[in-house]
């Protein structure tokens, strides 16, 4: 039996563009995607503490050093930039496996600008 854990988050990142006229994804700085462990086309969640909306999505890789999270395509219309979200993604394992479990965690504060591991 596997069971379905956190493998990783981006905890209280803040929005910085929306964009409709795009095929879809969440667009992520590409330091920031490697700090957490997230690969590019991972499929995450990501949930907006402004209006309580979550959406299954997957992350695409934004400019190194950008501080980007662009919500794209039909995801746009669940956010405005200035949102602040929280992007996780998760990992199947045995119950074994998950009894020594730590899944990554980053704090991003100050606009994105600081990224601390949790």
């Amino acid at each position: 039996m596997l069971i379905e854990m956190l493998k990783a988050k981006l905890h209280r990142a803040v929005l910085t563009q929306c964009e409709l006229n795009y095929t879809g994804s969440i667009s992520i700085d590409k330091d920031l995607l490697d700090m957490a462990g997230i690969l590019p086309y991972e499929k995450v969640l990501v949930v907006n503490q402004n209006n309580g909306s979550r959406l299954e999505t997957y992350a695409i890789a934004a400019e190194r050093g950008s501080k980007m999270f662009c919500l794209n395509g039909a995801a746009a219309r669940l956010g405005t930039p200035g949102d602040m979200v929280t992007i996780m993604s998760f990992i199947q394992m045995t119950p074994e496996e998950a009894a020594s479990w730590q899944p990554k965690a980053i704090l991003l504060s100050d606009n994105n600008s600081k990224a601390t591991i949790i």
